[in-house]
């Protein structure tokens, strides 16, 4: 009897070391050896510019190559700043493990982005760039950084159209958000082009907030005030199709308008001769570096703390 009840231990015994055992040392194919995906949140201003939807492209590239999850948020317009700010609060919540963000303002963002980086979630800035006074100020440091130099792109576009006219000249600026470093360098690049030709005066300089609609209203104000400027420069595309837009139906054709960013609609209009210069930032290896350098930072790398994508200027003897 008690040989029987020896046995019969013995084989509960490893019964129950076969059961249990690739659970606790993770040898079973469905116990939890393989690590769930990294999440990567990719925060832009908006997808009712192509710009974004581009960079959302480049990004959604890294991650099919990167083996991550990429959330990707943005606001409904690129004025939504407090948007941007509601989205990484919520990522904060649903703690993921980075936040690559292109912000609609350089400087309202960064406390929340502060407190982002003090839950352990790796920040990556692209585009456009957080202050980086206010930034230290606030403790948010080692924030790598990818963009073009816009006053580079800026300056290289206004050029072309100077080189169209015969000064004496009028000239004009259609600013984006002026919080934002972004729109604050294009801005610089055009003023730095114009005060090259003692011959060029600048009449107006306004914003239109980055948007299509908003520049054929400021840039219908701004030609009722100043009906002899021949020279505009535009701080993205969306902004110089509006400009352009509002210039055909008024019959100026004799403007010279620059904008920035290539747009496919953009790139078109300087075919057809309408749009006569554009800035190609190559907003899809934005988004592919800000996913690849938060993978990095995930896996304790280091990536620069500035990375610049040359910029190339669209005009019409440059296309095919």
């Amino acid at each position: 009897m008690k040989t029987k009840y020896g046995l019969f231990c013995a084989i509960l015994a490893c019964f129950f070391l076969v059961v249990t055992v690739p659970h606790v040392f993770g040898t079973d194919s469905k116990s939890g050896s393989e690590e769930s995906p990294k999440t990567v949140c990719l925060i832009m201003k908006t997808l009712t510019n192509p710009f974004f939807i581009e960079m959302e492209k480049g990004a959604r590239r890294a991650e099919k190559e990167l083996g991550v999850r990429l959330l990707v948020k943005t606001g409904a317009k690129e004025t939504s700043i407090d948007q941007q700010i509601a989205i990484v609060e919520d990522m904060i919540q649903q703690h993921v493990d980075a936040i690559v963000i292109a912000p609609g303002s350089s400087t309202d963002i960064i406390p929340v982005l502060k407190k982002a980086q003090s839950a352990g979630i790796r920040i990556i800035n692209i585009d456009n760039r957080i202050d980086p006074g206010l930034s230290a100020k606030m403790g948010l440091v080692d924030v790598p950084f990818i963009s073009v130099d816009n006053i580079e792109g800026a300056y290289l576009a206004t050029k072309v159209i100077i080189q169209k006219i015969q000064p004496p000249a009028t000239a004009a600026i259609l600013e984006g958000i002026r919080s934002a470093a972004n729109a604050a360098d294009r801005k610089q690049g055009a003023l730095k082009a114009f005060a090259e030709n003692s011959d060029i005066r600048i009449a107006a300089m306004e914003t239109a907030n980055w948007k299509i609609d908003e520049a054929v209203t400021v840039t219908s104000r701004i030609f009722a005030q100043h009906p002899d400027v021949n020279l505009l420069f535009c701080a993205n595309d969306m902004m110089a199709l509006g400009a352009i837009q509002y210039l055909q139906g008024a019959g100026k054709t004799h403007v010279q308008v620059a904008g920035f960013d290539a747009l496919a609609e953009a790139v078109n209009a300087i075919r057809e001769g309408r749009l006569q210069a554009s800035v190609d930032q190559n907003a899809g290896q934005q988004g592919y570096l800000g996913v690849k350098y938060a993978v990095d930072m995930i896996q304790g790398k280091k990536p620069p703390l500035e990375t610049f994508i040359n910029v190339k200027l669209i005009t019409r003897e440059s296309l095919p």
